[in-house]
């Protein structure tokens, strides 16, 4: 019945609809080379969309899909369905072509399905969609009647309670940024590696002493006495979840009994005196089995402590040449440390970081300037990543927060204040006709928003106070409520 109505009212924006579905189809998937692998079981489907989405290609799928949403909602238009309605069929809508083209790309060597995609899409559908009620002003001037003219919200208690429903949206969107930056992504499938990837293609040649994780940050008295004697992790009691000292040939049991054993790949490899094993392009560590107990509970304390001793035999080194790497492949990993010529550059995947941990640049300068072992004790909590180097004073600290690059903080300042904008017009619309009370209202939910979200962010994530963000939040927010408020003005005018 519906269909039967879209095809009969609205032909030419049909017709224009499916242009851009077409259009969306070659994009993301041209030069259509598929190819149907010999056997493909379902668990090879899902890992097959185990991949990274970079900023740019948020960006970009966010708007791809902003035109697919404005023409769907011109189709929609027409039929005598409620709003919400129109905007559940708008996402499904998005997040069904989406995930439909996520699906073929398994079947593409040239493209990688990423489950990001997938949201990222489904968000600029949604986007469209509010951009075409916003443009199309009988659309928005029936909104506006339906909101001025609502016999359920009429007195200021009531409008207060919508005020302050919008203030806990605000705090949930807070608790969403903060959870950005702990470990609840990490795989459980990936196993522990020394001196390369699982594919066996970012070798590291050097030496490695031992290897020590906790799950928890430990203190800098702590890093002292662990710089001062590596023994001193052996002491952390059940905090310590692995510890290999590379002594022998083959093969390192984990000493504390909770990890699989590491295995040589390739032929073992000779010992030297005081630098322990050295690892190659023909032989690397790699454990029997994932370590998927220490990836369970890192993921669950989103913190831990990573000590090693390594010393690098090639100051040249480039890939990054992997030295010590929780990971399923090059473009998938927990955590890796690893080699960049001089310099130590350390991933971490977090939400915000990606599951390549390469959305935001770690690096240490000049570790590898020279050949000699380098004790690291490197300690993450709290968004907070500290890597000490031989000794406490020689320490760099990074926070994930404070690193975000100023486009990046552009976009997702957009993302996040805009539909409060949206929000807070619809607030001050309820109460436009007590003025006092409306001006207390927008002044508050302009403020409020920005204040919240970075007080929660500095007290939880120890971040420092960014005046830009505070006031790029305040900007959003108060722009996108007069856009709306001078769209009504202009509506209401023209009827």
């Amino acid at each position: 019945m519906i269909l039967r109505q879209i095809f009969s009212q609205a032909s030419p924006n049909l017709l224009i609809f499916i242009a851009y579905i077409l259009l969306v189809l070659i994009a993301t998937l041209s030069p259509f080379n598929f190819t149907v692998p010999d056997s493909l079981s379902l668990p090879e489907l899902f890992a097959s969309f185990d991949n990274t989405s970079h900023f740019q290609d948020t960006v970009n799928n966010v708007l791809l899909f902003i035109p697919l949403g404005f023409s769907l909602a011109s189709l929609l238009q027409r039929l005598k369905m409620k709003t919400v309605v129109q905007i559940l069929i708008a996402t499904l809508v998005s997040a069904g072509l989406s995930l439909t083209v996520e699906f073929l790309q398994v079947f593409l060597p040239s493209r990688m399905p990423t489950p990001a995609d997938i949201m990222n899409n489904s968000i600029g559908g949604l986007i469209g969609f509010i951009c075409f009620y916003l443009w199309n002003h009988q659309k928005f001037a029936n909104i506006l009647r339906r909101i001025e003219n609502s016999n359920d919200i009429r007195s200021n208690k009531q409008i207060l309670a919508i005020f302050f429903g919008y203030i806990f949206l605000t705090f949930l969107i807070s608790l969403f940024w903060q959870s950005t930056t702990n470990l609840s992504n990490w795989d459980t499938k990936y196993p522990l590696l020394i001196g390369n990837e699982l594919t066996g293609n970012r070798p590291w040649q050097g030496y490695v002493t031992e290897v020590y994780i906790a799950d928890r940050a430990i203190s800098k008295n702590e890093v002292a006495q662990g710089l001062a004697d590596s023994s001193y992790f052996n002491k952390l009691g059940d905090s310590l979840l692995a510890s290999y000292q590379f002594n022998g040939k083959c093969c390192y049991k984990e000493q504390t009994g909770q990890l699989p054993e590491l295995l040589w790949q390739g032929q073992p490899a000779d010992m030297q005196v005081g630098k322990g094993a050295f690892l190659s392009s023909s032989h690397w560590l790699q454990t029997a089995t994932p370590v998927a107990s220490l990836s369970k509970r890192l993921s669950q304390t989103s913190e831990f402590t990573l000590s090693t001793t390594i010393a690098t035999a090639n100051t040249e080194q480039s890939g990054p040449a992997r030295i010590i790497s929780i990971s399923g492949n090059s473009v998938s990993r927990n955590l890796t440390l690893a080699q960049e010529e001089n310099d130590l550059n350390f991933r971490l995947r977090t939400p915000i970081t990606g599951t390549n941990g390469t959305e935001l640049e770690l690096d240490i300068p000049n570790i590898f300037a020279d050949t000699n072992p380098h004790h690291l004790v490197i300690t993450y909590s709290r968004a907070t990543l500290q890597v000490y180097v031989d000794k406490l004073e020689n320490f760099y600290s990074f926070n994930l927060l404070n690193i975000i690059p100023a486009r990046r903080k552009f976009f997702y300042s957009a993302l996040t204040f805009i539909p409060i904008g949206v929000c807070l017009a619809i607030i001050s619309l309820l109460a436009k006709r007590r003025l006092i009370f409306s001006k207390l209202l927008v002044y508050g939910g302009i403020l409020i928003p920005s204040v919240m979200m970075e007080g929660i962010l500095v007290s939880e994530s120890g971040k420092h106070f960014n005046l830009k963000n505070l006031l790029l939040g305040i900007l959003f927010t108060a722009g996108t409520m007069l856009i709306v408020r001078v769209r009504a003005a202009q509506v209401k005018i023209r009827n």
